[in-house]
């Protein structure tokens, strides 16, 4: 009976092993939701990015097809049919009665069918530039999205280590109420900052589930995973960027790469125009069946459009190629411009936050906190009231918090600065 208790014994402890290997090796396998693995999961679940590359892809199909010759035209009929004679509708009996049929093609110039071929090259080059625009608008979202859950979840976190102190003030202030050294009103005091630390820790808990909500939005229900890991710095691609935006090589910025194939596109247009003024033709061949009693024929035709009043119809469509040209040189030339202005504000702006940062958590925070133990020390001493400790603690949150925020905002930052140029920027 021993043995078999011992049996059991052994084999519950080798099962309890075997459960406790497998949930191990769950948790190494799923580590949570990274920064990393946030922006792969937004890049292969973007509904944009899918319909960018679908339509990428259709217009480099339509580049085979763009400067060919029209579909030739197989054309039937009957000719000279008698309908009032004795030969009335006989196909046969009268000579002049041709049963036919014929092949035709029309043939527009060379320069036209070239410059449609590299109009449907420009389109595909545009829409190509559009996927990859695209790619860092999803990156930068997914980013900041992660960001704003990991630092809403720090300031939450941060927040929550404030209850063993509260308990321990409560304790400190119950104790000395009991021993007639503080009012009752000091502990009704502590209950009502209590209340009001609750409140803000609701606001925070609403600020996570927002966070969480914006992630959703590029990552679906892989956003409520636990994050795991730090986000980067991002850093060395800022320092790149400053040298970049000095020396005004923008031209591979997410928001202007799409500009030379527009105007690339717009010019092919206006050689397209430009060839109308050639003119197309046509050739046609007939073979026309008669009778038995009468020989067949054979007729060869081409016709040959006139463009006789170009000023009227070729020229205004030039005219209006060359301005569209016109127009997207300047709107490229005013959103060069544009960046430049918002790439040197954020870089100002993210040198102000660092500045920020680094005193809070050098000199604010830890002031604060000294604060706090001064206060506190004269309270619990005899020497001080609990509105300066409330006060003082109060400030600390506030403090912290304010690091957080900033932190917050520098991250959200830098990864705007990082997500301006295209990956393959040199």
């Amino acid at each position: 009976m021993f043995s078999s208790l011992r049996a059991a014994a052994s084999w519950r402890h080798l099962l309890g092993s075997s459960l406790a290997a497998l949930a191990l090796s769950a948790h190494s396998a799923d580590p949570g939701l990274s920064y990393e693995r946030a922006l792969q999961l937004a890049q292969e679940q973007s509904a944009m990015l899918r319909a960018r590359r679908a339509s990428a892809e259709g217009a480099s199909a339509l580049e085979v097809s763009a400067a060919q010759l029209p579909d030739p035209k197989l054309a039937a009929g009957i000719d000279n049919l008698p309908i009032n004679s004795a030969d009335r509708f006989s196909l046969t009996r009268d000579f002049m009665t041709m049963r036919q049929i014929g092949w035709m093609q029309d043939m527009p110039n060379a320069d036209k069918r070239k410059a449609r071929g590299e109009i449907a090259a420009a389109r595909t080059s545009r829409e190509r530039a559009q996927l990859a625009s695209e790619r860092v608008m999803v990156e930068r979202g997914a980013s900041q999205a992660w960001l704003a859950r990991y630092y809403a979840e720090q300031r939450l976190a941060a927040f929550g280590a404030l209850d063993a102190e509260n308990r321990l003030l409560r304790d400190t202030v119950n104790a000395r109420v009991a021993s007639g050294r503080a009012m009752p009103a000091d502990a009704a005091m502590v209950r009502q900052e209590s209340v009001a630390l609750d409140d803000r820790r609701d606001e925070l808990e609403r600020d996570v589930a927002k966070a969480r909500a914006a992630l959703r939005r590029w990552l679906g229900n892989t956003a409520d995973e636990p994050l795991s890991g730090e986000p980067p710095s991002l850093q060395t691609q800022i320092d790149k960027l400053r040298g970049d935006t000095a020396s005004g090589r923008l031209e591979r910025h997410a928001e202007l790469v799409t500009f030379a194939p527009m105007i690339e596109m717009a010019r092919a247009e206006g050689r397209e125009a430009e060839a109308a003024k050639k003119g197309d033709w046509s050739w046609g061949v007939m073979l026309s069946k008669r009778g038995p009693a009468f020989s067949d024929m054979v007729s060869l035709q081409v016709s040959f459009e006139l463009p006789l009043w170009a000023d009227k119809r070729q020229d205004p469509q030039i005219e209006a190629r060359r301005k569209d040209v016109e127009r997207i040189e300047a709107e490229r030339e005013e959103m060069r411009r544009r960046l430049v202005l918002e790439i040197e504000t954020q870089l100002a702006e993210e040198a102000e936050l660092e500045r920020k940062l680094a005193r809070l958590r050098s000199r604010s925070v830890p002031l604060a906190e000294e604060r706090v133990s001064l206060t506190l020390a004269s309270y619990q001493a005899g020497r001080g009231d609990l509105g300066a400790v409330l006060a003082s603690r109060k400030e600390l949150v506030e403090t912290r918090l304010r690091a957080i925020d900033i932190a917050a905002q520098r991250a959200a930052l830098r990864a705007q600065l990082n997500t301006h140029f295209l990956k393959d920027h040199p």
